[in-house]
């Protein structure tokens, strides 16, 4: 588990007692105080982020929104705790290019991370066609040779990944 970073700040939001008496109810039946109740509604533990975004791959036919989110959470996630983070395979069906383009990212996050890719990805088969991140026929040859070694090795080409954007 990572060390707790030192609170140097203070957030105040006002609400009326009404609210205030229901928010303390709720904190004391989690067992927590009111600020770690409050914190933990606002910004839930990585894992549970890590698997929401997955979900939202999932959950939409054009997902480019969700995957701009989880690179963006990946890159700003600190080194020493991606391994934790991501070391469960998150319960979500993905279809095999997205459980691919998943696999990859972690993958290629790692390696740039200097950390061990989650374990479970190795057990995602490298998608049978190739893939190209455009459907121009004069880039294939550009993303054949700019692909990351994490994309390629799953036959998908890609310019672009954790940390870049086209």
């Amino acid at each position: 588990m990572g060390r707790a970073a030192t609170k140097d700040s203070q957030l105040q939001i006002r609400v009326t007692l009404a609210q205030k008496r229901a928010i303390r109810r709720q904190a004391a039946r989690a067992g927590m105080s009111l600020s770690e109740w409050l914190l933990s509604r606002a910004l839930p533990p990585p894992e549970q982020r890590f698997r929401e975004l997955v979900a939202e791959l999932a959950g939409d036919d054009d997902p480019g929104f969700a995957v701009a989110e989880l690179l963006d959470w990946l890159d700003a996630l600190p080194a020493r705790d991606f391994e934790r983070v991501t070391a469960e395979r998150p319960d979500t069906p993905l279809s095999d290019y997205w459980a691919n383009q998943l696999a990859a990212t972690l993958e290629h996050a790692a390696a740039r991370k200097d950390a061990a890719p989650p374990a479970w990805t190795r057990e995602i088969p490298p998608l049978a066609e190739p893939a190209f991140g455009s459907e121009l026929a004069s880039l294939r040859l550009h993303l054949l040779l700019a692909a990351p070694p994490a994309f390629a090795t799953r036959n998908l080409f890609v310019d672009t990944s954790v940390g870049g954007r086209v």
